[in-house]
């Protein structure tokens, strides 16, 4: 069964929310151990932290992550052509 143009692109963008999300959770501990010095912002830095990790995060993905977006796509793509039709949104399987 062939898959729509636009459902592709869902999909894709799909895709790379999750390794975003995935590399958010793997670099959260790295931000965390940073070293605390002169150029430390303090609270400050604590309260915007996660935003910059989520940044960086959708960065990373965006420019071609580690490969996990390709690993959901193909297996959302996979899921699809089992069911015989494509995911509506808010769909789960």
């Amino acid at each position: 069964m062939e898959v729509p143009a636009a459902n592709h692109a869902a999909l894709s963008r799909l895709a790379r929310r999750f390794e975003a999300q995935a590399l958010g959770a793997l670099l959260k501990p790295v931000f965390g151990t940073a070293p605390k010095g002169l150029l430390s912002g303090g609270s400050a830095e604590e309260q915007w932290r996660p935003m910059l990790i989520e940044h960086h995060a959708r960065a990373w993905s965006d420019r071609g992550g580690v490969g996990i977006a390709d690993a959901v796509y193909r297996e959302l793509l996979r899921a699809q052509a089992a069911q015989g039709r494509p995911l509506q949104d808010g769909e789960n399987r």
